[in-house]
């Protein structure tokens, strides 16, 4: 539903009005007049029901027997179509805190995992009458789009292609965003943020998946090790060539390049072996 704008009128002329019919009865009455003074009050009394307060950030969706009339987003005083029913509408930005949600990653991996929902209502007519409580809404489509973006990634991408859940936050956040204001847009409502505030993997299988972490981080960091080790090897032997401090033929430098690899590689500190004699 498209919102329309109500241009009230004035609150203070009207309350200014509803005096003047006051005072005017109970002059009437004391001049024993009887017809004028009910009119009088019967014409204050409608004026009446037509004030309405509209508070800072929010607005007032006003219907008159059935008929949608318009929306007022102005704070202040303000008079409408008498005896017309007025339903407020915050406008304020709101949190919604997920509960920790079971979820099956892409791998069938169960985890869990919650997020929260920074909102606001841009148009109140969508929030009131396109859908049944649109709190209500939001809440059960942001559970709904995070249990779809969960399923569509790993929790932890091990071999390196690809995003993943943990390893890529921030892309999920956005991904999330954006598929919440597709499902909240006929509610009314504008996603200003979405932001994971758990992810873990579920308690029956933690344990298990613990290890695979710690074993690919020791299998990563031996990589590294390996890698750097056989630079310096190298290194050293092109350095020992070239100064012609000692001429190794083809055993010997198999020989040095293994002492210096377990050296280097070795997570205990190496003891050296002094050999007085000769390899032959």
């Amino acid at each position: 539903m498209k919102e329309k704008k109500l241009n009230p009128i004035n609150g203070f002329w009207v309350i200014t009005l509803i005096a003047i019919c006051t005072a005017g009865a109970v002059y009437l009455f004391i001049q024993e007049y009887v017809a004028l003074p009910v009119i009088l009050v019967v014409i204050a009394s409608i004026l009446l029901t037509s004030i309405t307060v509209v508070q800072p950030n929010k607005s007032v969706v006003v219907t008159f027997f059935g008929q949608y009339v318009g929306t007022i987003s102005k704070s202040g005083l303000w008079a409408v179509i008498p005896f017309s029913i007025r339903k407020t509408v915050s406008l304020r930005v709101r949190n919604f805190n997920s509960v920790k949600l079971k979820v099956n990653d892409v791998e069938g991996n169960p985890i869990e995992i919650a997020a929260v929902v920074v909102f606001k209502v841009v148009n109140s007519a969508k929030a009131l009458f396109d859908v049944d409580k649109y709190m209500q809404f939001v809440e059960i489509q942001s559970e709904t789009a995070l249990r779809h973006v969960a399923s569509k990634y790993p929790y932890d991408g091990f071999s390196g292609a690809g995003m993943s859940l943990r390893a890529n936050a921030e892309e999920i956040a956005g991904e999330l965003a954006t598929e919440l204001q597709e499902r909240l847009t006929i509610s009314g409502v504008e996603v200003l943020e979405a932001r994971l505030t758990h992810l873990a993997y579920s308690t029956e299988i933690a344990s298990t998946m613990l290890q695979r972490q710690q074993a690919s981080a020791i299998l990563s960091a031996r990589q590294i090790i390996v890698e750097g080790a056989v630079g310096m090897v190298d290194m050293a032997i092109k350095q020992l060539k070239e100064s012609g401090v000692v001429e190794l033929d083809e055993e010997r430098k198999a020989a040095m390049i293994n002492n210096l690899m377990v050296a280097i590689v070795s997570e205990r500190g190496a003891s050296p072996v002094i050999n007085a004699g000769s390899l032959y």
